[in-house]
């Protein structure tokens, strides 16, 4: 998945505001590395599956703080507690900051929390959603990590900055200028040992080993954007995780109106129509063909019913007519019907088990009951099975059973 990484500059945010970016193919190589104004960053058209912007060191203060019991990552009183918390450290009022939280916290736990200036974050993120540039994820430029301390050198030859992160590092991340003077505070005067990493970019290699009498390991800045990228750390909390999610929401619609304008589309929009009319024709045909297919049934059966009973001349309900007419014809030659007594008790005593005899029988249209019966489980399973092919469905109802024709309500 290819990604766009903005690095937000420390000014304020306009139209005409250049912003460096990095834009790679896999997380790993770099693409593109260039600076731009906002409407000639690339677009999620030419590749760019995401858009992670990158908040500068010099705008965020970290800070430590103790979560009370209760108090965690979805809890609605996340962000007055922590206002409350900071309210003593911040230079500015909580509410003109954006607050975030680092990733997979606990209730109840210790965890860094950064402060950003809100009306600047906003400012860009404005501009860059304007341009067409929505981004998905913030994260922070550098983060406290654990561990043994790092030192980083960026900047120009001539004024280089160094930023140190690790265990030894009180403020999660301190940034200051680098030059003999700050050496007794970088490393201490009672502990002169080196640190673990010592990372510079080209413009400061070379002042960075002087002064560290050591050699330092170079890391190019777009390397260090991507890596920034990498970090589990999203700073789009709080009032700013609903315009996340929104954000991607115009994103995935702008990506389908891409799909449906774009000339190099244009052949699979082509492929996809012609594949919706062949499955229409298609599904028309195969409607046709039932319908036909019901049509040629129905009037198979109301032939049968005009063959059988010629004085029918008009068919509306075939079989409900039909069921008239043979009730009609039964009753005039005096057959019983399923529903009789006679018919009723002859597929009784054909489902009874042998030796039952009755104490006493009621009968109803459609409804035999028979008491002085006792019937096991077993053998009220193997009358039901007997019965129903029938057309009798049978239970017990209190001391007596029911045979009942299935057409009786």
């Amino acid at each position: 998945m290819s990604t766009l990484i903005i690095a937000l500059p420390p000014s304020g945010g306009d139209t005409t505001t250049r912003y460096e970016h990095v834009l790679t193919p896999d997380g790993a190589t770099v693409g593109v590395h260039a600076t731009g104004a906002a409407s000639l960053l690339p677009l999620a058209s030419r590749g760019t599956d995401e858009i992670v912007a990158v908040v500068p060191a010099e705008l965020m203060s970290w800070h430590r703080v103790e979560l009370p019991k209760g108090v965690g990552s979805g809890s609605s009183r996340l962000r007055p507690v922590l206002n409350s918390l900071l309210e003593d450290r911040l230079l500015d009022d909580p509410q003109d900051l954006h607050l975030a939280c680092e990733p997979a916290f606990a209730a109840g736990s210790s965890i860094w929390v950064c402060a950003v200036d809100k009306a600047w974050l906003r400012q860009h993120l404005q501009v860059l959603e304007t341009a067409g540039r929505p981004v998905a994820r913030l994260v922070p430029e550098f983060a406290p990590q654990g561990g043994p301390l790092r030192l980083q050198v960026l900047g120009e030859a001539e004024h280089p900055i160094i930023v140190m992160t690790g265990d030894a590092v009180a403020g999660g991340v301190a940034r200051f200028p680098l030059d003999a003077g700050t050496m007794g505070a970088i490393l201490g005067h009672d502990n002169p040992s080196a640190p673990a990493e010592l990372l510079a970019e080209p413009a400061t290699a070379e002042r960075a080993e002087t002064l560290f009498q050591r050699r330092v390991e170079i890391r190019q800045r777009e390397r260090r954007l991507m890596l920034a990228t990498q970090t589990p750390w999203d700073l789009a909390q709080f009032d700013l995780a609903n315009t996340s999610r929104t954000r991607s929401l115009k994103r995935t619609l702008g990506a389908a109106q891409t799909l449906l304008r774009a000339p190099e589309w244009r052949a699979a929009r082509w492929g996809f129509g012609l594949l919706l009319a062949a499955n229409l024709v298609g599904l028309n045909a195969w409607a046709w063909k039932e319908q036909a297919s019901w049509q040629s049934r129905r009037q198979a059966i109301d032939a049968t019913l005009t063959r059988t009973f010629p004085s029918v001349t008009v068919v509306v309900d075939a079989p409900l007519q039909m069921a008239r007419e043979v009730t009609a014809l039964r009753q005039a030659t005096g057959t019983p019907s399923g529903r009789d007594l006679e018919a009723m008790l002859a597929a009784a005593g054909a489902a009874l088990p042998p030796g039952k005899n009755l104490s006493a029988l009621e009968f109803a249209a459609g409804e035999i009951r028979l008491k002085g019966l006792n019937l096991g489980p077993e053998e009220l399973t193997a009358l039901a099975e007997k019965l129903q092919p029938m057309g009798y469905t049978s239970r017990m109802d209190g001391d007596s059973l029911l045979i009942r024709s299935e057409g009786t309500p």
